[in-house]
């Protein structure tokens, strides 16, 4: 495993904790919202994790969710849906940013988890 920062100063940190041609797992930390989707989305769509079938996004430490972060997420669900590939997100333990997932549905939408499975690599 490794951990590559994609992210310099700002208010949502991404990690690259382990990535592969099949599976890689990021870890947001911080604010995913309007100001910071488009870095999210950046890493997202870096060939590196875009080539992997399978995506892990945790969200662990996601402490504010907005709109904006929410698009980016299905964004990623989508493009990996395309390829038949997919996206797990690991709950985040911030109950402000959970609350957005609920009353979005996107917990219904979402295969979400308590943490990263070792069985999805």
């Amino acid at each position: 495993m490794h951990s590559t920062e994609l992210t310099g100063e700002s208010a949502l940190r991404i990690d690259i904790i382990y990535v592969d041609e099949v599976y890689a797992l990021l870890a947001l930390t911080g604010r995913l919202d309007a100001v910071e989707a488009p870095g999210a989305r950046r890493a997202f769509d870096t060939p590196q994790v875009a080539g992997a079938a399978r995506l892990t996004i945790d969200l662990t430490d996601v402490e504010f969710v907005d709109s904006a972060g929410l698009a980016v997420l299905a964004r990623a669900r989508r493009d990996r849906g395309l390829t038949g590939g997919s996206v797990t997100l690991i709950r985040p333990r911030s109950d402000d940013a959970m609350r957005v997932f609920r009353l979005t549905q996107f917990d219904q939408i979402f295969v979400m988890r308590d943490s990263a499975d070792e069985e999805d690599r």
